[in-house]
């Protein structure tokens, strides 16, 4: 079977994070850069289900010239080869990025297209679900657990209120995987002598290429401090405190 990786390189989570002066973005001078760690949680379950049904892991991977480096990560773990597709810096939104994504695999017949649930810098969780679209294969998302039958899928999915949903698909499909599934394995100093053997086959991105939708501008939440008295007795007071936090603080 072939198994296909969507990977996203983002900033470390501790990365103090500054504007740039334009406004629109970060400033990724001096930043670096690791797996998005819902993509990890993806790349294991493609790892594992290799070593249970056979086959080939291929990462697949949009982004600048720097995003080679985690693609090696990807290799170092486990997975045979890999896809970059290489593009300017900068953030693309999710339908510019699923379409280059799309556009990248579709000559390698995938059977099983696994995504991480969210990225962690932008977190839309669309990337995956319009990647099915693009591709006419069917998805499920929240997958918290991946069985292969006969040719066949079963998932598990994670819903609300630890509720949680058992479906069948067929393949090829694409999932969306939940962090957590797995134990996260570290690359062994030999699978990172072996990254550098394996292949990576650089796309390059349409050039003038734009994405529907624009970041006009970035900035970082107001900082404000304020306080409320609740009248009456204990139990009025309580009553009051109850409804501010379900309903405005959104705590409850």
């Amino acid at each position: 079977m072939k198994f296909v990786v969507a990977i996203k390189q983002v900033p470390l989570r501790d990365s103090s994070l500054r504007i740039a002066a334009s406004g629109v973005w970060i400033d990724e001078a001096n930043l670096q850069y690791e797996i998005n760690e819902p993509d990890a949680y993806a790349l294991e379950e493609a790892l594992q289900l290799r070593e249970k049904h056979g086959g080939e892991v291929v990462v697949l991977c949009a982004g600048p010239e720097r995003a080679g480096q985690t693609i090696r990560e990807a290799l170092a773990k486990g997975a045979d080869r890999a896809i970059h597709v290489e593009t300017s810096e900068g953030a693309l939104d999710t339908l510019a990025t699923a379409r280059l994504l799309a556009d990248a695999v579709k000559s390698e017949a995938a059977d099983l297209i696994l995504t991480g649930l969210q990225s962690d810098d932008l977190g839309y969780g669309q990337t995956g679900v319009v990647l099915a679209e693009l591709l006419g294969m069917p998805h499920s998302t929240i997958i918290m657990q991946v069985e292969i039958q006969d040719g066949a899928l079963r998932v598990k999915r994670e819903l609300e209120d630890g509720w949680f949903q058992h479906i069948g698909m067929p393949l090829p499909a694409v999932l969306t995987i939940q962090s957590g599934l797995n134990k996260l394995r570290y690359a062994t100093l030999m699978g990172i002598k072996k990254a550098k053997r394996k292949e990576i086959r650089v796309v390059k991105a349409e050039a003038g290429a734009t994405a529907p939708v624009v970041i006009e501008k970035i900035y970082a939440p107001l900082k404000s401090k304020q306080a409320q008295i609740f009248t009456g007795d204990a139990k009025t007071a309580a009553a009051q405190l109850v409804e501010k936090l379900k309903f405005e603080a959104r705590v409850l």
